[in-house]
């Protein structure tokens, strides 16, 4: 890289379209008592579970509607499913180890973002490989994107089900092969879960920008293709001293002890 980029030269102005984030928001949701959808085999284990523990939850998929809102302009409503897999330690009697099944829940959740106007239909073309170029048009619709973790676990129960419970609808075929089959809908008892997500929306457009350019970008390094033996990765690591030698208080006084002022101290 030059030295133009180290000395922070300005160049000259380019103009980038790249995807410019017009609102967004963070959430955290409580999924209370949901239930858990498995195939025939894993429902019937659940059934006549005498022990059931769930091992993990994981976000497997995420569908995204968006649609604007007839009577506040610039505004979108995003519809978001989140679909999760289960897995589920079940026990059917004290004599024999628990297996394990995978299961699926679905939640579904609507935020509004300000995503602005725009009234413009874009044609680009694309190369598609061994095809001529075609002309690829897109919406004015901004762009919904979900940033997600993986859901925390906070309870789970075997109970039998009411008549108000929902059953789970349209799942993704990617979705449903976690299970490998089909989901048993019709049941007495069932798995319930309650998960907390973390989660942040944005709603993006893309748009033209300027902005300052220095250089072209360059690696900083060479391609490396050795790999070092444990013993020498081990080597390089630093030595943990803080673990052996922990930090005192930051009191501005001699003694290791949590107080505020020296007079409360007492020395041993």
């Amino acid at each position: 890289m030059s030295d133009s980029i180290n000395q922070g030269v300005f160049n000259e102005a380019v103009c980038i379209d790249t995807g410019r984030v017009y609102d967004s928001c963070m959430d955290r949701d409580c999924i209370e008592n949901t239930r858990v959808y498995f195939n025939e085999e894993g429902q019937n284990a659940v059934a006549s579970a005498v022990s059931c523990r769930v091992k993990s939850c994981e976000v497997n998929d995420v569908v995204i509607d968006v649609e604007p809102i007839a009577f506040k302009r610039g505004y979108y409503s995003c519809d978001l499913t989140f679909y999760f897999t289960i897995v589920a330690e079940v026990a059917t009697d004290t004599t024999t180890p628990a297996q394990e099944y995978d299961g699926i829940i679905a939640y579904s959740k609507r935020v509004i973002l300000c995503g602005g106007e725009g009234n413009v239909k874009t044609f680009t073309s694309n190369v598609v490989a061994m095809a001529d170029d075609v002309t690829v048009s897109g919406t004015n619709l901004p762009k919904c994107t979900v940033q997600c973790v993986d859901p925390v676990i906070l309870d789970s129960k075997i109970c039998n089900i009411c008549n108000c419970v929902e059953t789970i609808t349209n799942v993704p075929e990617s979705v449903l092969e976690n299970v490998g089959g089909e989901l048993q809908i019709e049941a007495e008892r069932a798995l319930f879960v309650t998960l907390g997500l973390f989660s942040i929306v944005q709603l993006v457009r893309n748009v033209q920008i300027l902005v300052p350019s220095y250089d072209f970008c360059m690696p900083q390094k060479d391609c490396d293709d050795t790999i070092a033996s444990p013993c020498e990765m081990f080597q390089k690591i630093s030595f943990p001293v803080d673990e052996f030698f922990p930090k005192t208080c930051d009191n501005g006084d001699d003694n290791n002890c949590n107080c505020n002022t020296t007079s409360n101290c007492q020395n041993s």
